[in-house]
């Protein structure tokens, strides 16, 4: 006879079995950095700033950067001015962290009286960084040409280019599973994403600058940083991301993707998280961003028109190959003269040919050392993992890129999230008591004469796609997921009691108590996991999960499932 308290929960299972999906979406559908993805729709203001939220916490996660790092000293050394007939020239270097230096140069107005509004301008994948200087890309004519309308201009480097030295560009990945470096989401994308953040530190301190007006472009890497910038750092007021915002290519250098940095969304939502402030949208035929004008363009600016400001997106596309060229730096500074300098005149305005200047006249450490002090990459990876988490929970769910489902449903051998479509074999017999789920056993293993659970978790998958962990969770982060979908059905199930979760085996006994750790409900918890003590190398062999050790590890999921041992 079935209980009373169980009819319903047993009657909305029934009815929702024709949801379970014939496959496991996790299994089949292995987006990566190539992968086309659908444009975002925005219909409701209420229910995108709500994802704004959401957004900003997972990149802020992948990127390393939840806990934030304390903002030390900037100990910003300017020097070396040049006068040329635009502007100021100065070489720049500025420790982002204690022992950490970042190179670029300052371009400032020849009139540097007032306060001058600003601009942020990272560099792309070109040989010479923020100095590149020919047909494609003239980061000194970009500079020198702003300077002149009237910006402060600070270009800057990207990991391992220039001045920039003391890790190299591409570091923290293995070919295979994770390094150690992932374990503590210590990567090029979230130090870069971090030197940003500084550098609007930086540049909103200057004594010339208005830091209610600091904007910020870039090209192709340099876009990526900036519509990043944009989406966690509120102070940045007009951006001009160029050749970067595409449905068909999310960023193909290590150093723009982070483990879960795009699981669930791309960068067209992200850089939508710049509205509804001014924002150009610059395309080209001859690269991924081709479709702009009739795809990303258009998904962007219906968000504008939920703010009532379709006014502050502009886009232009040009017959051209991957670039930030003359013609699109032109565009670029109409656009702000427009919107930031409110110029009358402002679609007249028309490049200069710049006094570029020699490379060694340019480089904050030409001809000398860095400063005394400064790390090596093994310090500047120590120094990144001295955080402590503010909320444990959430923390450590972010790591592990679970949720607590609002529905599971089930046919007679398998239970499944709707909206994931994913699907988790199991095996059920009846029996009184509180009920009694068991991780890498079978019923045999459970107190007899109980209900019981016996599910098979995620197994594995192909995971040879572009930047695989930027969009996907890993094996373990899917079999956490597989624990807590369990969870919560026999929680529905049996509403009210508290349900015993036995893990047998190491592996097993770790996806039951990290799943428990994040677990909304009261739970009792019979596990053997004493064989491992929470080493990096432990977690790369037995439980790989992106930033699990940034996010408090072992010791975080001991504490809070304290009480359930």
């Amino acid at each position: 006879m079935i209980r009373a308290a169980l009819i319903a929960p047993l009657l909305l299972t029934t009815l929702l079995t024709a949801q379970v999906p014939a496959t496991d979406s996790r299994a089949t559908y292995l987006p990566n950095t190539d992968t086309h993805f659908a444009t975002p729709v925005f219909t409701n203001l209420a229910a995108w700033e709500k994802r704004k939220v959401q957004l900003k916490k997972q990149i802020l996660f992948a990127s390393g950067l939840d806990p934030m790092p304390a903002k030390t000293p900037l100990n910003a050394r300017v020097f070396g001015r040049i006068r040329t007939r635009d502007c100021f020239i100065e070489k720049v270097l500025i420790e982002t962290m204690p022992g950490y230096y970042v190179g670029g140069n300052l371009y400032r107005p020849l009139d540097e009286s007032g306060k001058h509004p600003a601009v942020l301008n990272p560099h792309g994948h070109w040989n010479y960084g923020r100095l590149e200087n020919q047909p494609l890309y003239s980061g000194p004519n970009l500079g020198a040409n702003l300077a002149r309308l009237g910006f402060v201009v600070f270009a800057w480097d990207m990991v391992g280019y220039n001045d920039t030295v003391q890790t190299p560009h591409s570091f923290g990945t293995a070919p295979k599973g994770l390094a150690p470096e992932e374990l503590w989401n210590f990567g090029p994308y979230g130090l870069q994403l971090w030197n940003a953040i500084r550098a609007l530190d930086f540049v909103a301190s200057l004594d010339g600058v208005d830091p209610a007006r600091i904007g910020m472009t870039g090209a192709s890497g340099g876009a990526t940083q900036t519509f990043s910038l944009a989406a966690v750092d509120d102070r940045l007021s007009f951006v001009a991301p160029v050749n970067m915002i595409s449905a068909i290519m999310q960023g193909g250098d290590v150093c723009e993707n982070a483990p879960g940095l795009r699981v669930g969304t791309n960068n067209v939502e992200i850089a939508a998280m710049v509205a509804p402030k001014p924002m150009l949208m610059v395309s080209a035929t001859g690269d991924w961003t081709r479709n702009t004008p009739s795809e990303e363009y258009p998904a962007i600016r219906r968000l504008y028109e939920l703010y009532g400001k379709p006014e502050n997106l502009e886009t232009v596309h040009l017959d051209a190959p991957h670039n930030y060229n003359q013609a699109n730096r032109e565009f670029v500074y109409r656009f702000f003269a427009k919107h930031v300098l409110h110029l009358p005149d402002a679609g007249q305005i028309t490049e200069k040919n710049a006094d570029v200047q020699k490379l060694q006249d340019m480089l904050a450490l030409s001809g000398q050392p860095l400063p005394a002090g400064a790390k090596t990459y093994d310090q500047i990876f120590a120094q990144w993992k001295q955080r402590v988490p503010t909320d444990a929970k959430e923390t450590l769910r972010m790591a592990l890129g679970v949720e607590w489902p609002d529905s599971v449903v089930s046919d007679t051998t398998t239970l499944s999230r709707p909206a994931a479509k994913d699907r988790v074999a199991y095996a059920w017999s009846d029996g009184q008591g509180a009920p009694v789920l068991v991780v890498g056993g079978t019923k045999a293993d459970a107190p007899t004469g109980r209900p019981v659970l016996t599910v098979e978790v995620f197994k594995t998958r192909d995971q040879s796609g572009k930047h695989f962990l930027a969009f996907n969770r890993t094996d373990d982060q899917c079999r956490v997921q597989d624990v807590l979908t369990a969870m919560a059905w026999l929680h529905a199930k049996f509403p009210g009691q508290t349900v015993e979760v036995v893990g047998i085996g190491l592996q097993p006994s770790l996806q039951v108590e990290f799943a428990a750790a994040v677990a909304p409900i009261p739970l009792k918890l019979k596990i053997d996991r004493s064989a491992f003590g929470g080493t990096d190398a432990e977690y790369l062999r037995s439980f790989q999960i992106p930033g699990i050790q940034l996010a408090g590890g072992l010791a975080a999921a001991d504490r809070l499932t304290a009480k359930m041992q």
